[in-house]
């Protein structure tokens, strides 16, 4: 990690906020802390960050509150910690925008492992800050809503970009068909998955150098989907 690396911490736990910012700087990255979500967004607006670690449940204006702000004001990721067994919470952080989640309590490791994984996929390329997220033989383009592929380059639909954007997010973890549903169509899922399975399909068709043996969206039979940690 580079030292210019900074990440904002926004819990009212003080202990495990000092003991999330000693990791980060034993990596190498500096941390600020912040006890409530009001202070986290006026941090944002005086300071630059390459990553927010946000929590759900705070005093005065919480995780969902802050996250609404910092979404407003711009693209940073934002990692959300929510508490056990709180899918409503999870599934409403990547409604809202959020990069990725970890339910308290979670390991370190794991911790500094999607923290390095968020910073490094955010890119920004040339004088206009062109926000990219890039993967081995892939580019998504978040200001076009494009990709560049091996196939080509495609402006994608909206479903379709913001499906592969939930999944590309959230590499290497499993979505489940409910979640991605109710994070990208905003509303109740009924258990029919012809519209999930019609954009996935449509998507590999553009991005998958062979579709029928999927690189980077992959199915996870009886669950739902994954994009790749590989790449």
């Amino acid at each position: 990690m580079l030292d210019e690396n900074r990440v904002l911490i926004a819990d009212d736990d003080r202990e495990l906020c000092a003991l999330l910012a000693q990791a980060l700087m034993r990596e190498g990255m500096k941390a600020d802390i912040r006890l409530n979500g009001l202070e986290a967004v006026r941090a944002l607006e005086n300071g630059t960050y390459q990553l927010v670690v946000l929590d759900v449940m705070m005093p005065g204006m919480d995780g969902f509150e802050a996250l609404a702000a910092i979404r407003r004001a711009g693209d940073v990721p934002v990692l959300m910690l929510t508490a056990k067994g709180d899918s409503a919470s999870k599934v409403r952080g990547l409604r809202d925008g959020a990069d990725d989640y970890l339910t308290k309590p979670f390991d370190m490791e794991e911790f500094l492992a999607r923290a390095q994984s968020l910073i490094r996929r955010y890119t920004c390329f040339g004088a206009g800050k062109r926000q990219l997220l890039v993967y081995r033989g892939l580019e998504i383009d978040r200001d076009a809503r494009s990709v560049h592929s091996c196939a080509g380059t495609f402006e994608l639909p909206p479903k379709e970009f913001d499906v592969l954007m939930l999944l590309a997010r959230h590499q290497g973890r499993i979505l489940t068909k409910q979640q991605i549903y109710e994070a990208v169509w905003n509303e109740p899922y009924v258990y029919d998955d012809s519209n999930i399975m019609a954009v996935i399909s449509r998507l590999r068709r553009k991005i998958e150098p062979d579709p029928a043996a999927p690189t980077y969206i992959q199915t996870v039979k009886g669950v739902g989907y994954r994009f790749s940690r590989e790449v």
